[in-house]
């Protein structure tokens, strides 16, 4: 008998571990968009609440030293998705809304990786990293090149930012809505289509919306906003902005009811909160920060949604839930922080665009029950460059040699906040993206500051993030020995044309 239920046990047992060795965890990647280090409760906001994100926190594991690809848009979307730093891969700048497709043909993506393991992928949301594949993007057909060419079996966009043209959603490479009798056109280089712009119609511009910046570049007025590029033609597919987050937001939950009886992959990537800001009216007014702090309640809305869908259809316990953001907080709110009593990127130095840590380290939130340790907080270095090897290491794909070359799992300090998983990692600043551009190289509690070629100030910075935070001590002249320490370990990363 004894020997009976030592049998029955071990079998037991066996069956576990099997089962969970060929389950199949779906992942959620929800990236935000020029939210702050000091915009979630849980990372030390009081002005601002976000209780959704609040509570991912306490259910998971909190990051406080992850890192953008970048301190812009394009070029971490780019490392995310390959793996690899966007400074080696010419033409991932910040793009504009006509620009081709600048992750090259062959690249492996995470979401071919996904699919390989058998996942169902989708992207939603704000895309920027070009579509088509040479010249100028043709809106009015099925575009050749983007998402769905990348592993992602589905697709539905916005091709760029929402303050740059066109001002359209595409799904699954098509414009939605487009009346072909009125065909989109777009430039970036002159207003050649003699639209409304910010000098010739300045009384269509919303009075909620001007935006100096914005107007003294002078492009197009869609929907009562001065946008970055100029376009005409498309009315019946305009987007409305206020509804913006709704749209994609229930787009991603669609998906995610839709493949609740297989393992899915999702990539939600939020417009909240970049420019235009403009929150839905439900919003207006709640947060006393203004209409950004609205925004970052929208956001945190955003994430109740997939947080709730997740719930519903039983499939929470079995899903890796990630929030971050793109790059820090923008600058271009600074004066609000006077006015509101709080900084957008807490306590760290600098805005988006910038080397400093404001602009590039970020708020990183994980969640997946059962395997994180919950309310749990790492101090570990992590990038959301290792989003792609995280990923395959959870489904078990094999990293060929030549993809995601700057990738590391994070399953490790997922299940041990204390593990640490690199040792140093690179970032860049500002919107060239090619050897030649500003990095920042951060190893151990040392960041060296490295001007790019086109840099103002060509100055090395140097500093002890442990006991200067905040840098304002460049330590650069009188430790040279660890200015040549990290500055060899740049020069080994750009030449060996990998990191790990």
């Amino acid at each position: 008998m004894n020997h009976f239920k030592l049998t029955f046990i071990a079998l037991s047992v066996s069956t576990l571990v099997a089962a969970a060795e060929t389950s199949k965890p779906n992942i959620v990647l929800i990236l935000a968009d020029d939210i702050g280090y000091g915009d979630f409760g849980c990372y030390g906001s009081k002005k601002i609440k976000t209780p959704n994100i609040d509570r991912l926190a306490q259910e998971g594991m909190r990051f406080t030293d992850a890192y953008a690809g970048a301190a812009t848009c394009t070029p971490t979307r780019f490392s995310m998705l390959t793996g690899k730093h966007a400074w080696r891969q010419p033409g991932t700048g910040i793009l504009s809304g006509d620009a081709p497709l600048c992750i090259p043909e062959g690249t492996s993506t995470i979401a071919q990786v996904m699919k390989k393991a058998g996942y169902t992928t989708a992207a939603i949301g704000k895309w920027h990293l070009g579509m088509g594949r040479e010249g100028k993007t043709d809106y009015n057909a099925e575009i050749d090149a983007g998402p769905n060419t990348l592993g992602f079996d589905y697709s539905f966009l916005i091709p760029a930012t929402g303050d740059r043209v066109p001002c359209v959603y595409v799904e699954d490479h098509k414009v939605v809505n487009l009346d072909p009798a009125d065909p989109i056109k777009v430039s970036f280089r002159g207003n050649v289509f003699d639209s409304p712009t910010a000098k010739t119609h300045p009384e269509l511009i919303r009075p909620t919306h001007r935006d100096p910046v914005h107007e003294i570049r002078g492009g197009s007025i869609v929907n009562g906003i001065c946008r970055i590029g100029f376009m005409t033609g498309g009315q019946t597919a305009l987007w409305q902005d206020d509804s913006i987050a709704d749209t994609i937001t229930n787009k991603a939950v669609h998906f995610i009811k839709e493949n609740k009886d297989k393992p899915f992959f999702l990539y939600f990537s939020t417009h909240d909160v970049h420019a235009p800001i403009a929150p839905n009216p439900r919003f207006l007014g709640s947060s006393g920060f203004g209409r950004r702090g609205d925004t970052i309640h929208q956001f945190d809305w955003c994430v109740g949604e997939i947080m709730k869908t997740l719930d519903e259809q039983g499939v929470a316990d079995n899903t890796l839930l990630i929030v971050t953001s793109d790059n820090g907080g923008c600058g271009v709110y600074a004066e609000q922080e006077k006015v509101y009593g709080q900084k957008i990127n807490g306590p760290l130095r600098g805005y988006k665009v910038t080397p400093y840590e404001g602009g590039i380290r970020e708020p990183f939130i994980a969640r997946w029950p059962g395997v994180i340790p919950s309310g749990s907080v790492s101090e570990q270095i992590v990038g959301l460059v290792d989003c792609y090897a995280t990923a395959a290491d959870i489904v078990k794909q094999p990293l060929a040699e030549q993809d995601a070359p700057d990738s590391v799992s994070l399953l490790p300090v997922l299940t041990n906040p204390k593990q640490a998983v690199r040792e140093q990692i690179i970032t860049q600043s500002w919107v060239a993206s090619n050897p030649d551009c500003a990095k920042q190289i951060r190893v151990g509690d040392w960041k060296l500051l490295v001007p790019g070629k086109r840099s103002k100030d060509q100055a090395l910075q140097l500093y002890h993030l442990k006991d200067d935070l905040a840098e304002q001590n460049n330590l650069a002249k009188t430790q040279p020995a660890k200015v040549k320490e990290l500055m060899e370990r740049l020069e080994k990363a750009i030449s060996d044309g990998r990191t790990r």
